[in-house]
């Protein structure tokens, strides 16, 4: 067996699927876990599957790895990263790579790589998207740091990734913690994504009446269409699960709570430090806290009150309609999140290319969809695009779809349906299509209870006034 390059800590199931496929793709590699039994347990399953070297401790397992060396941690984000970073630290050789393949916070990315970088050492924080079945078979990769660090590890990336038109899921991202900030965006406008496909879902289901095998029929329909994408086909999968224990849908049996894992709330923070409003994806954020509170939602069902009335209209038109404010508040969604990308690579001097990334997501990730090569041809085009909402496509597209999307947001007002995502993204459109907003009523409050001043339409500078 050759001596390998590249070496992986951290053996849970993403880090063993991501093992195996290094192995598959015929490079060599180290492997480790701090748990021995997790480590011959891998073996004994997965050994035979290519040159694969286990290892029962850390000096073993770094000494194992030819020189320059490129060790991948797969472990939880936070003080377990650098608990793993210190423990690699004494065996590792000057050029040596470590990369951090969680969900890690891209300021702890950041410090991260400056901290190495002083020892001499590279640093790469490097997003996986696509979940145990795409670190197998190929994911969306998003590596982050030196483009030095990032050529040793190449080849390796570019080849495990998902391969979409003869093109890796992987390229490099930019410097410090880029790829974790974009792996963050990404996963926001995953919450964005699947808050939206709830809404519709709540909307066919409870207000057109539809039954879980015509949902999983319509989410079929639109998967052939602009919608096309993993999370609706995969919608329609759950709809026509059955459950074992009732013999009914599955999905019927699931508790109406939504964890979160943190990307989201990061997303939405950072959002709010940059003045981008990503108001899909902090909706979506607050729409899983709210589900969080099932005892106080319970209690309140039964002394709040709402409309007491019914959908009376036409129910075939209003599924279009309701897929027309799907796509058109997924199209807001992603201009949100690019918006924010771009806005982050300003603030900390990362050099980002939009429609690149949105080539990577095109497979292997979870937001993986048909529409992401229009995103992608958008920026081809217009490479300094302020705005998704601005490139021809998405304007046609939402100025085709917007009836319908307003209908369905002022009927779900009508009969007391919480759409939030749905409501706060129109909010969005028209807000930011408006030449003059009340933003200036709100400013000369500021000036009058506080002296903040104001600027005026009619010539340029700083006014205070008496006002009254």
């Amino acid at each position: 067996m050759n001596k390998p390059h590249f070496g992986l800590t951290g053996l849970a199931v993403m880090g063993q699927n991501l093992a195996r496929n290094v192995a598959h793709k015929g490079f060599p590699i180290a492997v480790h876990n701090r748990s021995v039994e997790k480590t011959n347990q891998f073996l004994n399953e997965h050994g035979s599957e290519g040159e694969i070297h286990g290892s029962t401790d850390t000096a073993s397992f770094v000494a194992a790895i030819a020189e320059p060396r490129a060790i991948m941690m797969m472990v939880k984000a936070g003080a377990a990263v650098d608990a793993v970073i210190a423990d690699l630290k004494p065996h590792l050789s000057p050029g040596d790579l470590l990369i951090d393949g969680g969900n890690s916070l891209f300021t702890d990315t950041q410090r991260r790589v400056e901290e190495l970088e002083a020892a001499g050492l590279n640093f790469l924080g490097a997003g996986v998207s696509g979940g145990e079945e795409g670190a197998l078979n190929g994911p969306s990769i998003m590596p982050g740091g030196s483009r030095k660090a990032y050529e040793l590890v190449k080849p390796i990336f570019t080849k495990i990734a998902a391969q979409v038109d003869g093109t890796s899921c992987c390229a490099y991202i930019g410097e410090g913690g880029s790829g974790h900030y974009v792996k963050m965006v990404h996963n926001g406008i995953e919450y964005a994504d699947m808050q939206l496909i709830a809404e519709a879902y709540d909307l066919l289901k409870n207000v057109v009446g539809l039954s879980n095998d015509e949902l999983a029929d319509v989410f079929s329909q639109w998967n052939e269409g602009d919608l096309d994408s993993f999370l609706i086909e995969i919608t329609a999968q759950i709809f026509r699960t059955k459950d074992a224990e009732t013999g009914g849908s599955l999905v019927d049996s699931v508790l109406d709570k939504a964890a979160q894992k943190g990307t989201g709330k990061w997303t939405s923070q950072s959002s709010l430090d940059l003045g981008s409003p990503v108001t899909v994806i902090t909706e979506a954020v607050f729409a899983r806290c709210l589900s969080a509170l099932k005892d106080q939602r319970v209690e309140a069902s039964k002394v709040l009150t709402g409309p007491n009335t019914s959908f009376t209209g036409d129910k075939a038109a209003f599924i279009n309609d309701i897929r027309d404010a799907l796509y058109a508040s997924k199209v807001v969604a992603y201009a949100q999140g690019f918006d924010q990308m771009l806005a982050a690579a300003v603030e900390y001097s990362w050099h980002l290319n939009p429609g690149e990334i949105a080539t990577i997501w095109r497979g292997g990730c979870i937001i993986r969809a048909r529409f992401l090569n229009r995103i992608r041809e958008a920026y081809e085009q217009t490479p300094d695009l302020k705005n998704l909402l601005l490139a021809p496509y998405f304007t046609e597209a939402i100025a085709k779809g917007q009836n319908g999307w307003r209908r369905v947001v002022a009927e779900a007002a009508r009969l007391g349906v919480p759409i939030p995502a749905f409501s706060s993204s129109l909010s969005y459109y028209d807000g930011y299509r408006s030449a003059r907003v009340p933003a200036n009523l709100i400013q000369a409050q500021r000036d009058l209870f506080g002296a903040h001043t104001y600027e005026r339409v009619d010539q340029p500078g700083s006014f205070h006034s008496k006002w009254g």
